[in-house]
């Protein structure tokens, strides 16, 4: 997937998660915090992590727990933006920290501001309308039923068929490309 994502270039960039439960068969293992199983008020859960391109196609995936804050990964799903990115994200992104990070590799960030954010930033409503590509993403891989309900007792091998999945989104685009 790594591969298929580098040679694209994405010019525009936005950033999501979303929340998938735990199987109790893919639970019942010593450890669960080593394999990114957080609990929530429903059970087990496992956070997915992504970036989509303006296609809606991914570029860098990852897990973590079902409780960690959005922005957990955001050091190492957004490192190696090329300059003039444009990165867009919804208001849980709303940190000083990020928009630094970005900005120091040449892109900006379309972030709406958090409603107690004291100074006023830039931000473009119209460009972030485009967003929804990520949600649609996310509703495009929990087709898959093994994606949907995490079974997979390790976070390697939910990860693998998450990128695998998004392998087959990225072929089905090439293959449609005339």
């Amino acid at each position: 997937m790594e591969a298929l994502a580098a040679a694209h270039d994405a010019a525009v960039q936005m950033i999501d998660t979303s929340v998938v439960r735990v199987h109790q068969h893919g639970a019942c293992i010593a450890g669960n915090r080593e394999q990114h199983m957080g609990h929530l008020r429903g059970g087990l859960t496992s956070k997915v992590h992504a970036i989509v391109d303006a296609n809606g196609l991914p570029v860098r995936l990852g897990v973590t727990l079902g409780e960690a804050h959005d922005n957990r990964l955001c050091p190492l799903l957004l490192a190696g933006l090329r300059p003039r990115t444009m990165v867009l994200a919804d208001r849980g992104y709303d940190a000083d920290w990020i928009r630094a990070f970005v900005n120091q590799q040449g892109a900006w960030a379309n972030i709406p501001p958090k409603l107690n954010r004291k100074e006023p930033i830039c931000f473009s409503p119209h460009l972030y309308r485009a967003r929804n590509l990520v949600e649609r993403f996310f509703n495009k891989i929990k087709q898959c039923r093994r994606i949907a309900s995490r079974y997979d007792k390790l976070a390697a091998n939910y990860l693998a068929f998450i990128k695998l999945a998004s392998i087959s989104l990225w072929l089905r685009t090439y293959e449609s490309a005339p």
